[in-house]
């Protein structure tokens, strides 16, 4: 049998999973960071956290400024509570004792406030300071192990705060249990924030980079998607109940509904009637099956006012609480941000309708993309383990043309239908078409059908029939042959 060892919540939303469930109570770590990277703001986070837990907190500084240029900076954060100051969390600065007496009389100070206070927590903040003060490498070892020890003894956890000028060989990195570094680095001309765990003893850490944000809260941590649900957080029950789809003769097409649990794509170029087809599947959402709008191009009042224009009423949905529209601007997203947002909110209300308004949100949030891949079937896979039905739209770049370009075969093999939303020219004019590409649980028709919009939403009529004699020079429309493939 396995041993898990106690553990010191962080209270910092995402980085417990990280760590494997939290500090390990007694262990000492390094968070390590540029200046501005948010090592004080993390660092003060988590003493609060445990202060609120009623733990005792003894936060050491090797800084010149006084701790009130601190605590305004703190007064900014939620989670600053100044009535625990001098109670729950003790601040000591040992700048003057270091500068007068030397290493030795610093760690006899903290020796003796950590059994006065009976702190739980220990934070230093200033360890290459310490070091700069050292002569030798061993003393530098000496002293991080002196206080490692004295703070073990009473089961105190430890944390070191260090400028990124300490190396992966550095005394301090072969002494410490774990080491958190935090980046501040441009990504183009955008700033990402990114969290790594470069080292954990005793428990399995999540490795690679891990985006997070600073806000009025504090810190946020958001675990790599692919990384956090490597498998489904709870096993998929298939079913081949049939979900209906909303839209009038759709279900007809593809073999009587959609497979409950699945992952729909539906593609196409603007205006085709991607999102009415989104609204159509929402309107059947009721308080035993919830629905989800999450999208990224219209606000919710827009959607509202375009469901209104096509026939379908939506505000009642949204005024029982068994319809959610949640709208993320397409500016400066964090990919896994987005994700857990997602999840968060599928869970908080057992969403089992879910439409993603589109996937090229997510696209233009990914700091580097060849991760997509992964990302999406982790998080298809939890959608699906979640019991849920989702439809997901992709717009593409051309109006017309005789090929269309589908997401890369590696994102398509991870969506169990494919659909197909088109305009094509008849008798000089456009009408909208829809083609089922794949049905991976069912039959379907693979003809191509015209598609209308009025009242009660979006409708699949009857095929559309081609056009003969075309003499006057009148474009035929759109017919299943060779020329006109989807590229993967």
């Amino acid at each position: 049998m396995t041993h898990s060892l106690p553990r010191l919540t962080t209270g910092i939303p995402g980085l417990d999973p990280i760590l494997g469930g939290g500090l390990v109570e007694g262990a000492s770590y390094i968070v390590q960071g540029q200046p501005g990277a948010g090592k004080t703001i993390l660092s003060n986070q988590v003493a609060f956290a445990n202060v609120s837990t009623g733990r005792k907190v003894l936060y050491v500084t090797l800084l010149a400024e006084t701790h009130e240029r601190l605590f305004q900076a703190l007064g900014t954060l939620s989670f600053f509570d100044r009535t625990k100051l001098g109670s729950g969390i003790t601040y000591v600065s040992v700048f003057q004792i270091l500068r007068d007496q030397g290493l030795s009389a610093v760690v006899s100070l903290i020796r003796k406030e950590i059994s006065r206070q009976g702190a739980s927590l220990l934070v230093f903040d200033g360890l290459l300071n310490a070091r700069d003060r050292a002569d030798t490498d061993l003393d530098a070892k000496t002293f991080v192990a002196e206080i490692q020890s004295q703070a073990a003894f009473v089961g105190c956890t430890v944390l070191f705060l260090a400028s990124t000028r300490a190396a992966d060989d550095s005394p301090e990195h072969t002494m410490v249990d774990g080491v958190i570094e935090l980046h501040d680095e441009l990504s183009g001309v955008r700033s990402v924030r990114r969290l790594q765990v470069k080292k954990s003893r005793g428990a399995p850490a999540l490795g690679g980079f891990h985006q997070f944000e600073i806000g009025s809260d504090g810190v946020s941590v958001f675990p790599r998607l692919e990384a956090a649900l490597g498998r489904p957080s709870t096993e998929n029950k298939p079913s081949s109940s049939p979900v209906p789809s909303g839209v009038q003769g759709l279900d007809a097409v593809i073999g009587g509904g959609l497979t409950t649990s699945s992952v729909t794509l539906v593609f196409g170029p603007s205006g085709c009637g991607k999102t009415s087809l989104g609204l159509s599947f929402l309107n059947c959402s009721t308080a035993q099956e919830p629905g989800l709008h999450f999208g990224f191009y219209e606000t919710p009042a827009r959607l509202l006012l375009k469901a209104r224009d096509i026939g379908l009423e939506l505000d009642p949905l949204l005024a029982s609480g068994a319809l959610e529209m949640i709208w993320t601007p397409m500016t400066e997203n964090l990919l896994d941000k987005l994700g857990h947002n997602l999840i968060d909110a599928v869970k908080a209300r057992g969403v089992k309708r879910l439409v993603i308004d589109g996937l090229g949100g997510f696209e233009r949030a990914a700091v580097h993309p060849p991760r997509l891949v992964e990302f999406f079937a982790s998080l298809s896979n939890e959608l699906r383990a979640l019991d849920v039905t989702t439809i997901a739209t992709w717009e593409l770049r051309d109006l017309f043309g005789p090929t269309v370009s589908a997401p890369g075969s590696e994102v398509s093999s991870l969506l169990d239908n494919l659909v197909m939303l088109r305009q094509v020219e008849v008798n000089s004019r456009y009408k909208k078409t829809l083609s089922v590409l794949k049905m991976r649980d069912s039959a379907f028709e693979p003809v191509i059908h015209e598609v209308s919009i009025g009242n009660n939403g979006l409708r699949v009529e009857v095929p559309l029939q081609p056009v003969t004699g075309a003499a006057t020079g009148v474009a035929k429309p759109l017919e299943s042959t060779a020329s006109d493939s989807v590229k993967a």
